[in-house]
């Protein structure tokens, strides 16, 4: 379906960001002559100059993040259109600009004495910065002189360059082929491919299974060469920043504890068995000889599947959040009503889901809605996210706003968890019940599980290279295929294609994220739980959370809310979750 086809009421208003093209273009023009930042070079030891460098350049991001996020969210409606990848290429030019004319600035920050951080923190006119400075005086020894760092900053275009091929690969030119589907002849889309894999029909997920990963293997050495390019990359910083790892590169970056992070790779490997045994029902149930990777995916209980227009989702997702209160509602009712959300799949349209926004405007979300249990919750997910955006927008400066990655899978994992509850609560069909119970194992198993599991690939990948052994699609399909065994034990039946299963992750290419959707899962579970048992008392610890954008560190912050990742009991009470719907739906079976 073309784009020209969907109706308005399901396509974003990008009016909100600019009225035009012709808008965005006199905007992105006054940009290209940069403020003189030039001017306080040598100059950053008052407070006083710090506080006005901050301002200007406060001002030139917003405006440079609003002309991104029009010309990111153009790109993304159809990628075949090369006005926008254009538009695309100037932004991110600007940014690498931007970047080279401010890169004086941290170095000259850095070089000066502890106290003197600790004092422009305690100031007044920099009391929107004082997190920032507490962890400057941490990465103190991490930052290079004024002229590496502005020749590093003007790295950050080319070293983009893999994502990049990446993303025309998997959007635009992975030539996915035919297959008969349903009578008809149809091309495969990265959208139809999961409609498949949680259809009914074994032999058409078959089919579809073994020609999605035929387009991955037919360049999969172009693929492996630019996965490897992506680490040689992570390592070239983590090698002129002086740390010890790319992994205690990415945790410092958070500001997290390499604490947190053990804990997950452990408790999940700890877990295993449950994991195993969850294949072992599966496998049971769907009355397999062979179950293969292409059996995950399809329910195991038939005539239970939520399939509703995306109205009737979207009301669903109102009810199942309401022990959020009114407030929540409002803006959720707001973001679908005044057109925050892109709903369709469309013909070069950039594939799965995610929110976007910037400072100062509301949010916006890309779907690419089908008539899926699934979809359903990727309404509640993504909407999670936007509406954790809008209350730091609204209650943080700029400066605070921009929370962590870290933190950025909680707000939407608690509202599919939330939703997930609501569902089961007010179930009385025994059917849809164990369709639930089914459901939520599989969100755990796809979000706490398989993460995870990306994650040891990531970690080992890197480290390999680290190492000095070159990556090639031998060796990260050899990986990768082993660590599908740990996790899914001998019930399943490993495919030789899901070898190659790395090939086709977009997340590999923003290093050390996907552990964070582990992570936040762990702690959506634990919130949940709280929000659900306590009612007001944790609702407001909650809210206190998603407004509290960067003002600390994001491990304290989801303290504060009730989940505590320094523990690995946080992480043993979502494995029991698990083994708790596991033990139910047997006895229901």
């Amino acid at each position: 379906m073309e784009r020209k086809e969907v109706e308005t009421k399901y396509r974003w208003k990008m009016e909100d960001v600019f009225e035009s093209d012709e808008a965005w273009e006199t905007a992105y023009s006054a940009l290209e002559t940069l403020p003189d930042f030039a001017f306080y070079r040598g100059k950053l030891n008052t407070a006083e100059n710090v506080a006005a460098y901050f301002a200007m350049t406060e001002a030139y991001e917003q405006a440079l993040m609003r002309v991104y996020l029009y010309a990111h969210s153009r790109n993304d409606e159809d990628v075949r259109v090369t006005k926008y990848s254009a538009y695309m290429a100037k932004v991110m030019s600007l940014f690498t600009k931007y970047s080279a004319a401010t890169s004086f600035a941290e170095p000259e920050l850095t070089a000066l004495p502890e106290q003197t951080l600790r004092d422009f923190a305690a100031d007044a006119r920099l009391k929107n910065y004082d997190y920032y400075f507490s962890r400057l005086i941490v990465r103190r020894k991490h930052v290079l002189s004024e002229k590496e760092e502005r020749i590093l900053a003007q790295t950050a275009e080319p070293m983009s360059v893999s994502s990049d091929v990446f993303g025309m690969l998997d959007d635009a030119e992975l030539n996915l082929p035919f297959m008969m589907y349903q009578g008809k002849r149809v091309r495969l889309s990265h959208g139809l491919y999961s409609v498949i894999l949680s259809g009914k029909d074994r032999a058409a997920r078959a089919t579809a299974f073994k020609k999605y990963y035929s387009a991955y293997e037919k360049i999969i050495g172009t693929l492996a060469t630019t996965y490897f390019g992506n680490v040689k990359k992570d390592i070239f910083y983590k090698n002129v920043r002086g740390y010890a790892s790319c992994l205690e590169m990415a945790l410092e970056e958070e500001d997290v504890t390499r604490e947190v992070y053990d804990n997950l790779i452990s408790s999940v490997t700890e877990a295993a068995p449950v994991m195993h045994r969850y294949m072992q029902v599966r496998k049971e149930t769907l009355g397999y000889d062979q179950m293969h990777m292409y059996d995950l995916y399809i329910p195991l209980v038939e005539n239970a599947e939520l399939r509703l227009t995306y109205e009737e989702a979207y009301e669903l997702v109102l009810k199942g959040l309401s022990p959020l209160g009114d407030e929540y509602l409002t803006l959720l009712r707001k973001g679908r009503d005044e057109r925050w959300i892109d709903v369709c799949e469309t013909d070069g349209k950039t594939s799965g889901a995610y929110s976007i926004g910037v400072y100062g405007m509301h949010p916006f979300v890309l779907l690419n809605y089908q008539q899926t249990t699934h979809d359903v919750f990727t309404i509640a997910h993504e909407m999670g996210h936007s509406i954790h955006s809008w209350f730091s927008n609204a209650n943080q400066p700029y400066a605070k706003s921009d929370y962590k990655i870290f933190v950025a899978e909680v707000a939407s994992t608690v509202n599919e968890v939330l939703l997930l509850k609501y569902l089961l609560k007010t179930s009385q069909d025994r059917n849809l019940r164990k369709y639930l119970l089914n459901y939520f194992m599989d969100m755990i198993r796809t979000t706490l599980f398989r993460q995870s599991q990306f994650a040891e690939f990531e970690q080992e990948a890197h480290a390999m290279a680290e190492r000095g052994e070159p990556l090639n699609k031998d060796n990260l399909s050899a990986l990768y295929y082993s660590l599908n065994q740990k996790y899914y034990g001998t019930a399943l039946t490993h495919d030789k294609q899901i070898a190659i299963e790395w090939a086709r992750i977009p997340h590999f290419y923003r290093s050390f994220y996907v552990y964070k959707y582990a992570t936040g899962i762990t702690a959506a579970i634990a919130i949940a739980e709280h929000i659900l048992s306590e009612g007001k008392p944790a609702i407001e610890r909650y809210f206190n959370f998603l407004k509290g954008g960067c003002s600390t560190d994001p491990v304290t912050l989801l303290k504060g809310a009730g989940a505590d990742l320094t523990k690995k009991e946080t992480f043993a009470a979502a494995m029991k979750e698990f083994s708790e719907a596991l033990e139910e739906f047997k006895v229901l079976s």
